[in-house]
């Protein structure tokens, strides 16, 4: 058969057949009801929501796209074009079809003056091959909490502060204050933005048939003055143990706009009746939770992964977009075969701001690199030094790699705490 591949805007009867090709692509149940189909109509914004759809009508590829809002180094915010629901049929593989989906969208992310493209890769291969490069890690943790040393008995935070359960209802009320909080602090680069949708999902306002919800616990903390600085959801796992209780609670997530208040939420769930182990769910790669600890050892990681991925579009207003700790100049000589983002580009960065244009003068470049390379550069996670050591990165003049070092690196890992 031949295959149309389309935006849903061009026919809303593609949308049903398009959900369920989504589910069928990520293993899920593909009973989908025009109900839900509704609902989640109005959330799409169908021009940029793309399918491959064979005579009839049948759908065989998915990708859409959205807005977010990417925290980066300094804590300001650039416009990324996420890229979400990327499937092909296993039936229908090495036609090409991701790659004319996504050369589309990019197309129409660089057309609508989006600096970057944004994904979570749930393959590590696929991505490369379109400009994408991992920007931000995760790992997860698992706490003995009995090797711990935290005295599980007098767990309360003593800076004034107090953790209290809280019902869905307050999540979504005060969840969005603690999320802005901690999105927009000077060291939470690689952060996204939560809308009123993502709330409603996430505390079961929003419910569909086989969506996997389940009910989970909630907890804020509130510092002295009383104002939300962090909250908790979590599951527990039940087990006995030659009748003993032998409980894990699982944190689905913990957001603290405040050292104190991830300290104090860490505590609460090792201080829970019956459990025995915390599992911390994705973190950052340097999350401080180890060392929140009177033993740090009692923190295992349990997997390290790459997470977040950034494909530049527009390297300039990328670069003049991030916050740089000292002052120095870099030219960089960026490759993009796709012809999005290519060119040599004059860095002149400092703590008081950046600029950056493209090189008119004929002055040669400082370092070479793949645009993928730039991205894993670029919210401060990935030495230069260690990818010109691997061959990834060309150095043309003697301590180039050392000067970008010292200009993207950042105190802390990047974090990206959700999936889309």
């Amino acid at each position: 058969m031949a295959l149309d591949i389309r935006t849903l805007d061009r026919s809303p009867d593609d949308f049903l057949p398009w959900l369920r090709a989504i589910a069928s692509g990520f293993l899920r149940s593909t009973d989908v009801s025009e109900e839900e189909a509704k609902v989640r109509w109005a959330k799409l914004d169908a021009p940029r929501a793309q399918g491959a759809f064979e005579d009839d009508g049948r759908c065989v590829g998915t990708y859409s796209t959205f807005p977010h809002q990417l925290t980066v180094p300094g804590g300001t915010e650039l416009t990324s074009c996420a890229v979400s629901a990327v499937t092909v049929a296993p039936t229908h593989r090495r036609r090409g079809l991701l790659t004319r989906m996504m050369g589309a969208g990019l197309d129409a992310a660089k057309e609508r003056g989006e600096v970057c493209a944004s994904l979570v890769a749930a393959e590590y291969r696929i991505y490369g091959r379109y400009g994408f490069g991992p920007s931000a890690w995760m790992s997860e943790f698992d706490v003995d909490v009995a090797r711990s040393g935290v005295d599980t008995r007098n767990a309360a935070p003593d800076d004034g502060g107090r953790v209290d359960f809280a019902s869905p209802a307050e999540i979504r009320a005060e969840g969005p204050g603690v999320h802005e909080r901690f999105r927009r602090g000077p060291q939470s680069q690689g952060a996204v933005d939560r809308d009123t949708h993502w709330w409603q999902l996430r505390t079961g306002e929003l419910r569909f048939p086989h969506d996997g919800y389940n009910s989970p616990f909630y907890a804020l903390y509130r510092d002295a003055d009383g104002v939300p600085q962090g909250l908790v959801e979590y599951t527990v796992e039940e087990r006995w143990t030659g009748q003993l209780p032998d409980y894990t609670a699982k944190a689905q997530q913990l957001i603290g706009a405040t050292p104190a208040a991830e300290r104090a939420l860490w505590y609460f769930l090792m201080s829970i009746d019956w459990v025995t182990h915390v599992h911390s769910g994705m973190r950052g790669p340097d999350d401080p939770l180890p060392h929140f600890l009177p033993d740090p050892r009692a923190a295992r990681v349990l997997s390290t992964a790459d997470y977040l991925w950034l494909r530049p579009l527009d390297v300039p207003a990328m670069l003049r977009a991030r916050h740089y700790p000292a002052e120095g100049e870099l030219v960089l000589e960026v490759r993009d075969e796709a012809g999005y983002a290519g060119g040599r580009f004059r860095l002149e960065a400092g703590p008081e701001g950046a600029s950056c244009d493209p090189v008119t003068d004929g002055r040669s470049a400082d370092l070479t690199l793949h645009v993928s390379e730039l991205a894993r550069l670029y919210l401060g996670d990935e030495p230069a030094t260690r990818r010109v050591r691997l061959g990834a990165v060309e150095e043309h003049r003697a301590g180039a790699a050392a000067r970008a070092d010292t200009l993207f690196r950042t105190p802390v890992r990047p974090w990206c705490p959700d999936n889309f």
